[in-house]
């Protein structure tokens, strides 16, 4: 199982039907925001959540530094998934304890890649201790940075 903290409606659709395709027996909770999301961190225990930075109110950061404050959430991989391509922002999730910046392409095709194969790395990682550098490039650039 797998949560996804989006706000953006057209991002929702998006990922659920990149992670559809990608992953159809995947199980995924959408929430619109870290308030929503905490609660149910307690009692369902996902893998892995994938959070956008930029929210109104609560911000993918403040969410980061909210779920590494509790030890009993310690195993659980989060991977900052956003539009945001500054450097500053990247380096802030690291610091607060995110396993991974990602920047979410434009293009559908691009989308739908990227995210697979995210999930397919974090997912057959073991649960803790996953602390990657990964950024993606916006298209155009060939390589990702570490």
């Amino acid at each position: 199982m797998i949560f996804v903290v989006e706000d953006s409606d057209s991002d929702v659709e998006a990922i659920g039907r990149a992670l559809g395709r990608s992953h159809p027996g995947l199980e995924v909770e959408f929430f619109r925001s870290g308030a929503e999301a905490l609660p149910r961190l307690a009692h369902a225990h996902p893998r892995l959540m994938l959070l956008d930075l930029n929210m109104p109110g609560e911000s993918g950061l403040d969410l980061i530094r909210q779920v590494r404050a509790d030890p009993a959430l310690a195993g659980l991989t989060l991977v900052v998934f956003t539009s945001s391509e500054e450097p500053a922002e990247a380096d802030a999730c690291y610091a607060a304890g995110a396993d991974s910046y990602i920047y979410k392409p434009l293009n559908f095709a691009l989308f739908q890649s990227v995210l697979s194969q995210t999930l397919d790395y974090w997912l057959s990682r073991p649960a803790s201790g996953n602390v990657a550098r990964t950024v993606v490039p916006p298209s155009g650039e060939s390589s990702a940075q570490t």
